[in-house]
């Protein structure tokens, strides 16, 4: 077995023209294979010897050993590539480390405020001006309909329906979807629509955020914005645009909305995605069983 490896090692040198890095990577990870199915006389099983089910051990060993998952992905990559060297060279039919699957990548859960941490926010803007008129405005929307900064700033005037406490959006993909604004979102549209730069001229087209000069709004204006209120407010400095659509998600699931409606509030193609918010509230749920039930901590 291990002269097999030094013949890739070479192949990958010669051939591929590998770095020092590489080769010593992939030296690394085979030396971890060979030492792991080591006989008790010192010696390796050939490559011909290995099965898929061998390998799926060996990872399985590795994850409970508490290996990272990008080490693991690493390593099963390493594989995949010995072996299919060793089938080019005749020496396995065929390559037991192709039907592995990589582990899956852990995802953050993501950041969101509770409901005194979104107040605190939304009550940030004074409203004795325009301008801060415009950003509670700001605020009300991302939070009351789910939007991304993206969809925020290309509202137009045409796409506002406040009567109905609608708003249309057009998401990734230009798909367009209605989001809902509550009575508090509505009001504060309204308030800043009505005190917004005069001269501004109000057609179909025009952009619902403008700036000091009269112009759309960017993201990135708009992150600045969120940051200054979150200095102001003193909230967690991970907090951004997109943590208020993150709270949105997460308060409907929390007072039992379902699954299906949040995503097509959110705009999601997936329900996979939408999903990673009940991770959120099933963490929440647990820490009301463990401080509750007579009998969570025995």
């Amino acid at each position: 077995m291990k002269s097999v490896v030094e013949r890739f090692l070479a192949y990958l040198e010669a051939e591929r023209n590998a770095s020092e890095l590489t080769l010593k990577s992939y030296r690394e990870d085979l030396t971890a294979l060979c030492y792991f199915f080591e006989y008790d006389d010192g010696t390796y099983p050939e490559p011909a010897e290995f099965q898929a089910s061998d390998l799926r051990e060996y990872v399985s060993q590795m994850g409970e050993a508490g290996y990272a998952r990008s080490t693991i992905s690493r390593r099963l990559a390493s594989l995949r590539s010995f072996f299919r060297f060793c089938k080019r060279e005749g020496l396995v039919a065929e390559n037991p480390a192709k039907p592995l699957r990589n582990p899956r990548k852990h995802r953050r859960l993501p950041h969101f405020l509770s409901n005194e941490e979104i107040g605190r926010l939304l009550e940030a803007p004074k409203q004795d001006t325009p301008f801060g008129c415009r950003d509670r405005a700001i605020l009300e929307t991302i939070y009351s309909g789910g939007l991304r900064v993206g969809e925020l700033v290309g509202l137009n005037i045409s796409d506002l329906q406040l009567d109905e406490g609608l708003v249309r959006v057009r998401g990734k993909g230009k798909k367009e979807r209605f989001c809902l604004l509550g009575t508090y979102a509505v009001s504060a549209v309204q308030a800043w629509i009505q005190r917004r730069n005069i001269k501004m001229k109000d057609g179909p087209d025009a952009p619902v955020f403008t700036n000091k000069m009269g112009t759309r709004l960017s993201s990135r204006s708009v992150r600045r914005m969120v940051e200054k209120y979150i200095a102001i407010t003193g909230l967690d400095s991970r907090t951004s645009p997109h943590t208020l659509r993150h709270s949105f998600a997460t308060h409907l699931l929390d007072r039992g909305a379902d699954i299906r409606s949040v995503q097509e509030l959110l705009g999601h193609k997936s329900l996979v995605t939408t999903q990673i918010y009940t991770h959120l509230t099933t963490a929440k749920l647990r820490d009301v069983y463990e401080q509750s039930h007579p009998l969570a901590n025995r």
